[in-house]
């Protein structure tokens, strides 16, 4: 029997995944009927904490997009990117990695993959090169970052107390770090050279195409007058979330009682809620302080995101809780022994199923429970948590269409079986080095 509810949690995911967009939510809603009313499996706890940690720092970073926030920094990206050219390959995956990380989250990076293709294209470096390993460095931003949802729900995990903010920014900051260089390793000669790659050639023969690429497209952005002012409220929020985590200590405490979405059961304000307060004040502060109009706030591209976000969680999460709960006698005795011998093997679980769900925090709500249940030890969780990075394998994933869009080069491709696309090896090797990484830093800093 539960081999014929896997087929089927399978079959919503990918179906969810084919129609885009909220097609995830709207189909785990249906896996979610057919497992209460046929199976008769028990509902388990819908996942609000993610929901509510997501819409808190969407609402916030689309604030910082609609005070111009985000072109401030976008226009002094741009002009960091244009200085050095010749490191586009090296400079391009730092800069989105560094925009995640600030941001939590990859949506951030639409304005800065067209420049990162234009500084490659004038420069004659195959956009792919820098292009592929970018999109994937802001994604392992997503697992660095302290206002990311993903990390907001590693946290809620509650599993122990050595899972602290601190600890997952001490191993993961520098281990993505590491994993992201490995990937601009690869990435530095990957493909043919623009002046030896015969599809290029064949299309720089027509001269609207030739001028096209050759026009110089770095115009001045004319801010907004808050623009700065938004930014600078936005990193005092980060900070002070940072500073949060890593002395908890600093954090009021209450009665011991029964634990809710907000309080533990010894009296404690869980870390994600503490996201949530500073980051949706940020957003009021920068509404008040820049006079930014909440209506603009609302029709923000990073708001509309989120809003599409928050539907796909809720469906394909819950759905997917609810397997791993009715189920979790027998996957305990099928992957017990296996996992608990060698707990590197979680890793590619985790994987796999973030190259289906197509989100680092869902698959974290949906799978860590279970790396808990088997036994590993919290210091490994936290090693593989950039394992949750899988997006890319099926190039279906809005960062990924958007770098492969804005080449203008067609260098940046899907391959003809799917999965040999420009982003698969950059990929692979930057989570591969980022999750071995871990474990080093981990059996040091744990």
């Amino acid at each position: 029997m539960i081999w014929i509810q896997f087929v089927i949690l399978l079959a919503m995911i990918l179906i969810g995944s084919r129609m885009k967009g909220i097609g995830l939510g709207l189909m785990g809603m249906v896996g979610m009927l057919i497992f209460v009313f046929i199976f008769q499996m028990k509902p388990s706890d819908p996942p609000i904490d993610v929901l509510l940690i997501i819409l808190s720092v969407v609402t916030t970073a689309a604030t910082l997009q609609a005070a111009g926030g985000m072109d401030y920094l976008v226009n002094l990206a741009g002009r960091l990117l244009r200085r050095k050219p010749a490191l586009i390959t090296l400079m391009g995956p730092l800069v989105t990695y560094a925009f995640t990380l600030f941001a939590g989250t990859s949506h951030v990076n639409y304005s800065l993959l067209p420049i990162i293709a234009e500084v490659a294209t004038q420069k004659k470096i195959r956009p792919e090169r820098p292009l592929s390993i970018s999109v994937i460095a802001a994604h392992l931003g997503i697992t660095s970052s302290p206002v990311s949802a993903a990390t907001a729900t590693m946290l809620t995990l509650g599993t122990h107390p050595s899972i602290t903010l601190a600890n997952i920014l001490m191993i993961c900051i520098p281990s993505t770090i590491i994993g992201t260089l490995a990937g601009v390793a690869v990435s530095w000669h990957m493909g043919k050279n623009l002046d030896k790659d015969p599809e290029f050639l064949e299309k720089m023969k027509d001269p609207a195409f030739a001028n096209a690429l050759t026009a110089n497209s770095s115009g001045n952005l004319q801010l907004k007058k808050g623009a700065k002012t938004s930014v600078l409220i936005f990193a005092v929020a980060f900070l002070l979330i940072v500073i949060a985590g890593a002395f908890p200590h600093l954090l009021p405490t209450f009665a011991p009682g029964v634990e809710n979405l907000s309080v533990s059961a010894k009296g404690t304000i869980k870390m994600a809620v503490v996201i949530e307060f500073i980051m949706l004040a940020a957003a009021a502060t920068i509404v008040i302080i820049t006079k930014t109009s909440t209506g603009e706030v609302a029709k923000a591209s990073l708001f509309n995101s989120g809003a599409q976000a928050v539907v796909s969680i809720l469906g394909v999460v819950w759905m997917s809780a609810t397997f791993m709960s009715h189920n979790a006698a027998p996957i305990e005795a099928t992957l017990g022994d296996m996992v608990r011998s060698y707990n590197w093997t979680f890793a590619i679980a985790l994987f796999l199923l973030s190259a289906l769900l197509f989100s680092q925090a869902a698959t974290v709500r949906a799978l860590m429970p279970l790396g808990v249940m088997l036994g590993i030890s919290p210091a490994y969780l936290v090693a593989m948590f950039p394992a949750v990075n899988g997006d890319f394998v099926l190039p279906g994933y809005p960062t990924l269409l958007a770098a492969i869009q804005f080449d203008r080069t067609g260098t940046t491709r899907i391959g003809k079986y799917l999965v040999n696309h420009s982003f698969m090896i950059p990929g692979l090797v930057a989570v591969t080095v980022s999750v071995i990484s871990g474990f080093l830093l981990a059996s040091l800093i744990m």
